[in-house]
């Protein structure tokens, strides 16, 4: 039985199988599509003024505020005790969210939520401290497909992390392939780290483990150390691409789907019009459930293509916004945003795998936490500017117009990418077919040569 238990957890598919089911449970959320009616409803009594401007913004606040502790704290005590604080957090969110009332108790819940979403780095993190590089692609995809809480407690527990506890990059990576090791030639040359000219594809270099240097001095070291993977990461044009949209994107379908059931009880008013919204939000996840599965399938040259597939999709997700602003039938904006949700989540879970694909495992929840932490800020400045009620306060129609433009402005600097980068491509094989025709054209020459002096003797 501990041969067993022993083989299934040194495997991909068991721990990917454990947050398949822990994703597909936390996001099963049948209440949270009506809690704009609840919260405005005789229930809580509260009005959408005070749930639009003083309650939701908390949320984006917090996980502002939380983000980079919880990074930090998730590579210290190596994922899934993170994934556990993620369970407490959602229990206390919905007791509160039950038995507490006023203002102020429901900005208590949004700021437990806020913690519910700054520990979801642990989720990713660990999937990929877990599996090796070939696999990452399927991962994801499965993952991605049945997103985030659950059976925590039968997660295989990391051996180590990023900064906190490293151990020498010659082991093998946990849950890897037989004879597919961190920093080892053994890997396929894609994914050779010494070869790759991407520094972020390198891991970290080893620091000297806690036990032998003073706490501050270690601190200090893991910060310097975390400052130096920053600077590499970033360094790679292709991954701070895919980052620039994650950042961009993200604060953008965290604004829309924060404030999208304002909207909808704008357009359908819950006490007078029968309400669809868990329908609609249950449909979209398992829409986006099928977009992300896909992805796996997917043969794709994402160097030549990714950026025309993030402008594309992004002028969509435009579009839908837009229509949401501009329609008053509450069905249009029932399918705009079904759209809207199944675009995004197949682009993030394409840019997921792209960036784990080209780095090194212990990377890849620094570079989430960050590009998370980078959406927040602008998330935060579009909820001040926007939402909250000491900035624009606009009203609810007005701040999808300029969600809708958001978008088409991430439409319009990816497009323009794509463009600069097809352009290139088509450049470096233009020359490339001239120097084969020169050399062919030489080695034709060459063997007439040949030929004619032979003849010339005879």
């Amino acid at each position: 039985m501990g041969c067993w238990k022993q083989e299934k957890t040194n495997t991909w598919a068991f721990p990917t199988l454990i947050l398949c089911l822990y994703g597909f449970f936390y996001m099963m959320k049948p209440s949270e599509p009506f809690l704009t009616p609840y919260l405005t409803g005789p229930d809580k009594n509260l009005t959408t003024d005070e749930v639009t401007n003083q309650i939701f913004p908390v949320w984006t606040y917090s996980y502002l505020a939380l983000l980079f502790p919880v990074f930090l704290l998730t590579d210290y005590v190596r994922y899934k005790p993170v994934l556990l604080l993620q369970g407490i957090s959602l229990i206390i969110t919905w007791l509160l969210l039950l038995f507490a009332h006023g203002v102020m108790a429901m900005q208590v819940v949004e700021f437990f939520y806020g913690m519910v979403t700054a520990t979801e780095v642990a989720y990713y993190a660990y999937i990929y401290s877990v599996v090796s590089t070939q696999n990452y692609q399927r991962v994801t995809s499965y993952c991605r497909s049945g997103t985030l809480v659950g059976a925590t407690d039968f997660l295989p527990m990391p051996q180590r992390s990023m900064f906190f506890h490293r151990k020498d990059t010659s082991e093998p990576l946990p849950g890897a392939d037989k004879g597919v090791a961190a920093g080892s030639s053994h890997r396929p040359s894609s994914c050779q780290e010494e070869k790759s000219p991407n520094p972020a594809a390198r891991g970290p270099t080893p620091q000297p483990q806690a036990g032998n240097a003073r706490p501050h001095s270690h601190m200090l070291s893991v910060l310097l150390q975390l400052a130096k993977d920053l600077r590499d990461c970033y360094s790679s044009r292709k991954l701070l691409y895919w980052s620039l949209w994650w950042a961009l994107a993200t604060a953008g379908f965290n604004q829309v789907v924060n404030y999208v059931q304002v909207l909808w009880d704008f357009r359908a008013p819950s006490h007078s019009s029968a309400v669809y919204n868990g329908a609609v939000e249950a449909i979209a996840t398992f829409l986006s459930s099928v977009t992300s599965f896909l992805v796996q399938y997917m043969k794709i040259n994402w160097d030549h293509f990714g950026e025309l597939a993030l402008g594309i999709f992004s002028a969509i997700d435009a579009g839908c916004l837009f229509l949401m602003h501009f329609s008053t039938n509450i069905w249009a904006c029932y399918a705009s945003y079904l759209i809207f949700k199944a675009c995004y989540m197949f682009l993030l879970t394409i840019a997921t795998f792209q960036i784990a694909v080209n780095m090194s495992m212990e990377r890849y929840a620094l570079m989430f936490g960050l590009n998370n932490f980078i959406a927040l800020l602008i998330q935060a400045i579009l909820t001040i500017v926007v939402v909250d009620s000491r900035g624009l306060g606009l009203d609810m129609v007005t701040q999808f117009l300029i969600y809708g433009s958001y978008f088409a402005v991430i439409h319009g600097i990816f497009m323009i990418r794509s463009i600069c980068v097809l352009v290139s491509c088509k450049c470096q094989r233009k020359i490339a077919r001239s120097c084969t025709e020169q050399l062919n054209q030489a080695e034709h020459e060459s063997r007439e040569q040949i030929v004619t002096s032979s003849m010339t003797q005879l």
